[in-house]
């Protein structure tokens, strides 16, 4: 199901600038219970990205109210939201556009996030790089093409999700997922500042460990770190969190750090 500016539908404007230039930004929510789970956090979220982005503008009230009139219609499911600069104008210059586009799509809740929470998940080291640029670094933008040779790559082997790394061959995230690793008692996660995204599960599990005592080492490495690891986790808000049993050749049996997660951070 589809709906734009609050009606639905499934036709856009070929001159919206998110058809033309991939100009905007999304974000994609869980729905349990026929409710969006951490609605305000898929809403500032939206919110920051847009700022990023020099966007007009949106109506939050009526968005929000959109999105839970989406998620009623579903026991369990799948919430994305893109916002896009709009039509107007022609080039790409933005200035003729004063009204941000509202596409919410509601989908199937990916079964297999139940089978991996069990089992575990692979992951194969990708070829295909993520270029660092600060301006856009963090923003889940709608510019997602590095994203889409990630999975094409990834549908070429047998693991269940890619280790991604940046230009400078620093570790960075997976195809759709943040990363965390522990080694010992250390626990550590790639630095955003230069590409990637910062995920609602990411920030709500730095925020859950801050706030038991723990530390999370926030760094620029190479995957090879990850031959030292004692456990790897990956997250999202759809997943939450899934534990990884193997990762470019090296294997991990501790699920320490995923049981106190699981625990303190996945309240859904």
């Amino acid at each position: 199901m589809f709906w734009i500016n609050g009606i639905e539908q499934n036709l856009i404007s070929a001159s919206d600038r998110s058809v033309q230039f991939g100009d905007g930004c999304f974000t994609t929510a869980r729905v349990l219970r026929g409710q969006v789970v951490w609605l305000d956090k898929h809403i500032q979220r939206l919110q920051q990205a847009t700022e990023r982005l020099l966007m007009p503008s949106v109506n939050w009230s009526a968005l929000t109210r959109e999105m839970v009139e989406a998620a009623n219609h579903t026991e369990e499911g799948v919430l994305k939201v893109i916002i896009s600069r709009g039509s107007g104008g022609r080039g790409y210059s933005g200035t003729a556009c004063q009204h941000p586009t509202r596409i919410i799509s509601l989908s199937d809740y990916p079964l297999q996030y139940n089978n991996w929470r069990t089992r575990g998940i692979s992951l194969a080291l990708s070829p295909v790089p993520l270029a660092r640029n600060p301006l856009l670094a963090g923003v889940k933008h709608l510019n997602r093409l590095e994203q889409v040779l990630i999975r094409a790559h990834l549908e070429h082997t047998d693991a269940d999700e890619a280790l991604v790394l940046d230009t400078e061959g620093q570790l960075v995230e997976c195809c759709a997922a943040n990363l965390f690793w522990r080694t010992g008692d250390e626990i550590f996660t790639p630095n955003l500042s230069q590409s990637g995204v910062d995920g609602i599960m990411r920030q709500r599990i730095m925020a859950c460990l801050a706030a038991n005592g723990q530390s999370v080492a926030v760094v620029a490495q190479p995957a090879s770190v990850l031959a030292d690891a004692d456990e790897i986790i990956v997250c999202n808000a759809l997943m939450p969190l899934l534990p990884v049993n193997r990762a470019n050749g090296w294997e991990y049996h501790s699920r320490q750090l995923f049981d106190f997660l699981s625990q303190h951070c996945c309240d859904v």
